[in-house]
């Protein structure tokens, strides 16, 4: 295919024979093989020009044995012969030196459904359209005397697993982001955007957005710190909801006592309706985990009440139930994780959502937050490039930017409206959210 030819991935059949060369020289009892490969790109920009424009290509095998109860883990970056030979000598050496323990079972062939998660438009990005994007910014900031900074990637990968049962699964994605903060002498704005297909970036409405944030947040003045009605841009829900899945969505969590989630309890306000699934192609779609299970839609908050937990092989062992597919690369002490989070949209346009708000708050997004106390869902942190007084039912001036420690289910209980419209928002790391805006009828800024 072209696409494979311009992403320089290797070739499905060649990636097939080599996993399969390394489980059939196993000595293990059983063996787990897992092959990721990227090839990527990125351009920043600073001060209205591109200052960097990068790529790399790179390959990460992982070899997992399990013999005798014990089980060892070796990596490597290379696809030949000499290398296949070391890393599984090293895993099975490794393996031999642990203690014995529990082991996360190896799954067993199951069906995966495909999913849509490739673009050959990504996967043929040029510097040079990357940079015709950066410049629209560039230019539309110059224009109105301020200084856009920020960075586009595109990139075009795949993961395979194979293991000693005869599982074999494999899938190619694609993505692109930017993000972009535009400064003024006297503040900033932000604003990004991320998709499977470059195509489905608009350069002129991210300018737009970025440039108008900056613009109204010129001189904030503060405001006194207090219980205030807001407004959650997508950006602020996207990471009030990446920290719920680290400290509540996950079956570890809940089998250690450290999950708020209450199952069968309504935990938030009715409006809310939480789900993880990997299958949506509106979302960052995965066919299957990093174990090898296939992904299943699992519905986390129903209509306010705590209605599910995601687990993996380990968890799912000790619970007597089957992986939904959120596992991570076994052994590991994080457990699974909800990566592909939705939120049920509402019936509200986004800029009425402040329509009969006396005084409160409108937060672009949130910074440096950080987890106070897992079970109880609080966290704390700051809001950033964009936060403003709300009065009789529209936004008057910025405000400086203030610091928050609230528990995400207590501000979710007041959920009064959501927004109708939605945004993706690609995790720095690892997943995405799918997110509308939030009128919250109280949340707690300290300072």
């Amino acid at each position: 295919m072209k696409s494979m030819e311009v992403a320089r991935l290797t070739d499905q059949g060649e990636l097939k024979r080599f996993m399969q060369t390394l489980l059939e020289r196993s000595p293990a009892q059983q063996t787990e093989v897992m092959l990721t490969e990227w090839d990527s790109a990125l351009t920043r920009f600073a001060n209205n020009g591109i200052h960097q424009n990068v790529a790399e290509r790179n390959v990460n095998v992982r070899v997992r044995a399990v013999k005798d109860g014990k089980t060892g883990v070796a990596s490597i970056n290379q696809m030949n012969e000499a290398a296949a030979a070391d890393v599984l000598k090293r895993a099975v050496a490794i393996a031999d030196l642990q203690p014995k323990s529990e082991v996360v079972p190896v799954p067993g062939p199951a069906p995966v459904r495909p999913v849509e998660a490739w673009s050959d438009g990504t996967a043929a990005a040029t510097p040079e359209e990357r940079a015709d994007f950066v410049e629209a910014i560039c230019v539309q900031a110059g224009r109105a005397g301020l200084k856009a900074f920020g960075a586009f990637s595109t990139s075009a990968g795949q993961l395979a697993i194979a293991n000693s049962l005869g599982v074999f699964h494999h899938q190619h994605s694609t993505q692109a982001t930017v993000n972009s903060v535009v400064m003024g002498d006297a503040g900033s704005g932000y604003a990004d955007r991320g998709a499977i297909d470059v195509s489905e970036l608009d350069k002129n409405e991210l300018a737009s957005e970025v440039i108008d944030k900056a613009q109204r947040n010129q001189n904030a003045r503060p405001v006194e710190p207090g219980d205030y009605e807001v407004i959650l841009e997508e950006y602020a829900v996207a990471e009030m909801l990446e920290f719920m899945s680290f400290m509540g969505f996950s079956a570890l969590a809940a089998q250690e006592e450290r999950s708020f989630m209450r199952l069968g309890e309504k935990i938030t306000g009715q409006q809310v309706s939480i789900w993880d699934d990997g299958l949506d192609r509106t979302g960052l779609p995965a066919a299957f985990d990093f174990e090898g299970v296939p992904k299943q839609r699992v519905d986390l908050i129903t209509r306010g009440v705590a209605s599910g937990l995601v687990y993996d092989m380990q968890t799912a062992t000790r619970a007597g139930r089957q992986s939904t597919g959120h596992g991570l690369p076994a052994p590991n002490t994080e457990g699974p994780f909800a990566v592909n989070l939705f939120m049920q949209p509402g019936t509200t346009a986004k800029a009425e959502l402040v329509s009969d708000i006396k005084r409160g708050i409108w937060v672009t997004r949130f910074w440096y937050v950080r987890i106070v106390h897992p079970k109880a869902s609080i966290i704390t942190g700051m809001t950033r490039e964009g936060t403003f007084l709300i009065e009789n039912g529209r936004i008057t001036r910025p405000v400086k930017d203030l610091r928050f420690t609230q528990s995400i289910l207590a501000a979710l209980d007041g959920t009064v409206a959501l927004s109708r419209t939605t945004k993706l928002q690609i995790g720095e790391y690892l997943g995405a959210t799918r997110v509308p805006a939030l009128r919250l009828k109280a949340f707690t800024f300290t300072s």
